[in-house]
């Protein structure tokens, strides 16, 4: 009996080391599927890096005619592709709030050259649209004696470096400004599953996390059977991993060599074509894809798995 339990015991283990070579070995050498590198960020320290005030320095001193304290007249909402319902002004700008702002009770956290960078919203004339809440509309009285607008208690702003309708450049600025919702909140995409597929204008086909931000591979890492993720300590804080995610909730993926594995660090981390993943604390918003080509080593990942635009 005991040969018989051990013999099964074999088979079944050759039995899933066959599926997984199956769904990852053959192709585990794949580097790249074209030529150019396409969509290359500049070279950094091998991972990327980004620094900010939090209210955006280099925008400090713009005049951004378009963002200048004007009032913001009959508010409306616009169907942002990469932000959901996006709250904007009569001229068709957009509107923000800033996490360091508080709601109850208003108050705004943002003068001097912040509010160079990110001209407040005057309260005086603002009237709310379809789709805004009337009642959530209020003021602020700030520092300098001018009264603000808010909605739903948060004190709005216009961006300096938005020049045109429909600009979101200040979405994400620092970690902590972004665009507002009609209900105050943060703006936002609708539902994703954990994995699926976005068309970039200049990537072309890229998987996008939950978030709809951009994932990356990696080309110091290893596929599997090492499963060897080659991104640790600040790199990690830079590319942060990418959860496990059931196969069912996903679109658009690839399903071949879709499973996860745990690092030597404990967190389980998930693969596309058995290769880790990664998301770049670069990108700011969805369809970001700052990482592309960072260090020459990262590159956004297509639906099966491989790194878009590496070279050879």
């Amino acid at each position: 009996m005991k040969t018989s339990w051990r013999s099964a015991s074999l088979v079944a283990a050759a039995a899933a080391v066959l599926a997984l070579t199956t769904a990852c070995g053959q192709e585990q050498g794949t580097q790249s599927t074209g030529s150019q590198n396409v969509g290359a960020a500049p070279a950094a320290d091998g991972y990327g890096s980004s620094s900010s005030d939090g209210y955006g320095a280099d925008a400090k001193d713009e005049q951004g005619t378009a963002a200048e304290a004007e009032t913001a007249g009959q508010l409306s909402v616009t169907e942002n592709v990469k932000l959901g319902k996006v709250v904007t002004d009569s001229a068709g700008m957009t509107l923000y709030r800033f996490d360091k702002d508080t709601a109850e009770p208003p108050k705004s956290a943002c003068d001097g050259d912040c509010a160079k960078a990110w001209p407040p919203v005057p309260a005086d004339g603002a009237t709310a649209a379809t789709g805004v809440d009337k009642s959530l509309l209020g003021e602020v009285t700030r520092t300098d004696g001018t009264k603000q607008l808010t909605i739903a208690g948060w004190p709005m702003y216009r961006y300096a470096k938005d020049t045109k309708a429909g600009d979101t450049n200040g979405q994400g600025v620092g970690g902590t400004w972004y665009a507002s919702a009609p209900d105050g909140k943060k703006a936002s995409a609708a539902d994703l599953p954990g994995l699926s597929v976005r068309n970039d204008p200049k990537l072309g086909e890229v998987v996008v996390d939950k978030n709809g931000m951009t994932v990356y591979r990696f080309m110091k890492d290893k596929a599997w059977p090492d499963s060897v993720s080659n991104c640790k300590g600040a790199c990690l804080e830079k590319w942060p991993a990418v959860a496990p995610v059931e196969a069912n909730d996903t679109k658009g993926v690839t399903k071949k060599g879709l499973m996860a594995f745990t690092r030597p660090d404990g967190v389980k981390q998930m693969t596309v074509d058995c290769w880790p993943i990664y998301t770049f604390s670069g990108d700011k918003a969805p369809g970001d894809t700052n990482g592309q080509g960072v260090g020459g080593t990262w590159y956004a990942v297509s639906p099966d798995g491989k790194p878009v635009g590496a070279s050879k």
